[in-house]
């Protein structure tokens, strides 16, 4: 006869240490505080997704989140060593995946069909990759190694909002091993423990605060950046277990008034452009870690009476659910036309509000059954967890098949167009051409071959690469010199070089504009910029080009953090500082969409046009009149594509059977390569 499955655990032998079994058995009582801490934060994320104008700091309700569940689920761990010695590591992943997962791949699958039902078709390929990664639990991997931003993502996926979960996920898995192999190194002393836990988190704060400065998205998305919130929960956590925390007793309520106050200021004085997570993380955190530690100290006069009004205990007690059906609810909407274009006010907020009743029977009928599933519970956690893994193996693989299948089908009108020259105030297409190159589906990958080559300099560099095309004894020398507006021209530019008409040096650097401004990336000085812009223009003054091509994003209208008299200033001291260079041209940006035009192309195969953009809007002229006066005051040369791209009134995406743009602010390699006349025309000849 077998003997019974038993869950996994490990054993801590001998007695628990005694300040454990006075302390820590003890288990938290309902703290009706943190929920109404959790209704902030589920406050703070939906009105700031819905457009709030009031709250731009809302994004830091996921801290918030973050450092409520480090202090619950190590208070939960630690009470459970010091009771008998061990951590039941199946028991606890079992009772963490009833309690998140249910309600989790609810939503997962209802997004995935609604995403496919009604999205754009182009954005399949997306809705596939993310549907995958979150059936995974790595849906915040993906998101870093895309390079997302989660502040400024014109078209965001629709289970962006999974990341967090993502993170949580992973902390679950390791945290309880953590917590052992630090207490069986610390010789069973919680005191010990908790200095190994803050070296953690100041460790994993370190990397935060050095990634946001380099890497941005990793520094955003990724678990070692962010444990150290969690693990601020958790040092609460052991703080109050050990009853260390008493010794806030006299300003106990003061403490945590600054708590709350200090997250409420947050989240009306943070911004889109303030450094995060970097050190400014640490503000929301230990503002809501305040709120925890003094919160677990009987006050009358302290903000518990007021968090836990029922309002707001409602509200917290439905927040996961609310945080997961928000998301969705805005994103389908604001998406199904593929142009862009964000909800009115009114209509976000009135979607939020429709959040709530679907977020309660959502709790209601999901997420609270789902911990008490009798199939489940009366088994062994082994049946939960062979549970969880089915149906996550079964949502990838259906995400997977759908991905072979026809992610990558083509979208088009299923009619052909015929090639046309390229021509000063164009005729644009009116319809999706089956033979349109590049196509909807390969549009993002229509490239400049630079990137693939490793010509093109990424953010965190800061010397040049300096990569040379076509033969050395062309008659001109050219460089190309600037950001990845500069980039765009390397096809027409090559085109040149193969013919033989000029030697080409390429020196392009991602959000590095070569106009000598500060620029600021998430309001931290971009340093490497500086110092590559430097360094190239000390090593084109060496080599004396004929002529220096100059091209760069900027805008004055809000969507770049450009001053016009700061952007002419700096464009003039690059070209001065060019005195090596007999030449020195300035090409004019090309025009701006709202969005991607390929997505919106794949909604609307048959009406192009509802795709175009009023060349009004889609052209900064403040900073092209700018650019022009100053580029002619210093003796250079200004050069305007644009006619070729726009007519008098629209820009379109599509000329012929060309598609034009590869995103909503960069052209396809395919359509520069046909500019390249007009280059030699305008520079060369």
């Amino acid at each position: 006869m077998r003997p019974k499955c038993r869950a996994t655990s490990i054993a801590i032998m001998g007695e628990p240490p005694k300040i454990f079994a006075e302390t820590l058995i003890r288990r938290q009582p309902f703290r009706s505080d943190i929920q109404g801490l959790r209704a902030f934060a589920v406050g703070f994320v939906v009105l700031y997704h819905g457009g709030l104008p009031f709250l731009p700091g809302g994004y830091v309700g996921v801290d918030i989140f973050f450092v409520i569940s480090g202090f619950l689920i190590t208070n939960h761990l630690i009470s459970s060593l010091s009771a008998d010695g061990r951590i039941s590591f199946a028991s606890f992943y079992a009772k963490r995946a009833r309690r998140i997962l249910p309600a989790s791949f609810v939503v997962l699958i209802v997004s995935l069909v609604l995403g496919l039902l009604l999205l754009p078709a182009l954005q399949r390929e997306a809705l596939l990759k993310g549907a995958l990664a979150t059936a995974l639990y790595v849906p915040n991997l993906l998101f870093a190694a895309n390079g997302t931003d989660y502040l400024a993502d014109t078209t965001p996926s629709l289970f962006q909002h999974y990341w967090s979960l993502g993170v949580e996920e992973q902390f679950y898995l390791i945290w309880p091993a953590l917590l052992v192999v630090g207490f069986l190194s610390a010789k069973r002393s919680k005191r010990s423990l908790f200095w190994i836990i803050l070296v953690l988190v100041i460790v994993s704060f370190a990397a935060c605060v050095f990634l946001t400065t380099s890497s941005q998205p990793w520094a955003f998305f990724s678990l070692p950046t962010r444990a150290w919130e969690l693990g601020v929960g958790g040092l609460v956590a052991f703080l109050i277990g050990s009853n260390a925390v008493k010794r806030l007793q006299p300003v106990a309520a003061v403490g945590g008034w600054i708590g709350l106050g200090g997250i409420i200021a947050v989240g009306l004085f943070f911004t889109e452009t303030t450094p995060f997570p970097s050190y400014t993380a640490a503000f929301p955190v230990l503002a809501t870690a305040l709120v925890i530690a003094c919160g677990s100290l009987e006050n009358k006069l302290g903000p518990s009476r007021l968090l836990g009004l029922r309002p707001l205990v409602f509200v917290g007690t439905i927040s996961y659910s609310l945080y997961l059906v928000h998301w969705p609810l805005l994103i389908i909407p604001e998406q199904m036309n593929g142009q862009g274009k964000e909800l009115p006010l009114w209509a976000s907020l009135g979607l939020n509000f429709l959040a709530v009743p679907i977020a309660y029977c959502l709790y209601r009928w999901i997420e609270t059954p789902g911990m008490k599933l009798k199939p489940l519970i009366s088994h062994t956690p082994r049946t939960t967890l062979l549970a969880v893994a089915a149906t996550s193996v079964l949502i990838a693989g259906i995400s997977a098949t759908g991905l072979l299948t026809f992610a990558k089908a083509p979208i088009d009108s299923g009619t052909v167009a015929a090639p046309v020259g390229i021509t000063i105030n164009p005729t644009f297409t009116t319809f999706v051409p089956s033979n349109m190159s590049p196509s909807l589906v390969a549009s993002s990958s229509d490239n400049p071959s630079i990137y693939a080559s490793g010509c093109h300099a990424e953010s965190a560099r800061t010397q040049p690469i300096g990569c040379e095309f076509g033969s050395s004894d062309a008659p001109m020398f050219v460089a190309l010199f600037g950001d990845s507006h500069a980039a765009q021209w390397f096809p027409a530019l090559l085109q040149l070089a193969d013919e033989g008409l000029i030697h080409l040096r390429v020196d392009t650097k991602s959000s590095c504009p070569s106009v000598d401004v500060r620029k600021e990336v998430r309001g931290t000085n971009y340093v490497a910029c500086d110092v590559w812009r430097t360094t190239v223009i000390a090593e084109l003054n060496e080599e004396r080009p004929d002529l220096v091509i100059m091209s760069n994003f900027a805008r004055s209208d809000g969507l770049s953090s450009i001053d016009t008299s700061e952007w002419s200033d700096g464009l003039a001291r690059t070209i001065d500082s060019l005195d090596g260079a007999k030449r020195v041209a300035v090409v004019q940006d090309t025009p701006l969409f709202v969005s991607t035009p390929a997505l919106c192309l794949s909604a609307h195969t048959k009406d192009a046009l509802a795709c175009a953009s009023p060349r009004s809007s889609a052209i900064d002229e403040a900073i092209a009149s700018a650019e022009e006066q100053v580029t002619i005051d210093a003796g250079g040369e200004y050069v305007d594509l644009n006619d070729y791209i726009c007519s008098s009134e629209i820009c379109g995406p599509i000329i012929g059977n060309t598609l034009v743009y590869r995103d909503y602010n960069h052209l396809t390699a395919t359509f520069v390569r046909s500019l390249a006349p007009e280059f030699q025309d305008a520079l060369i000849r």
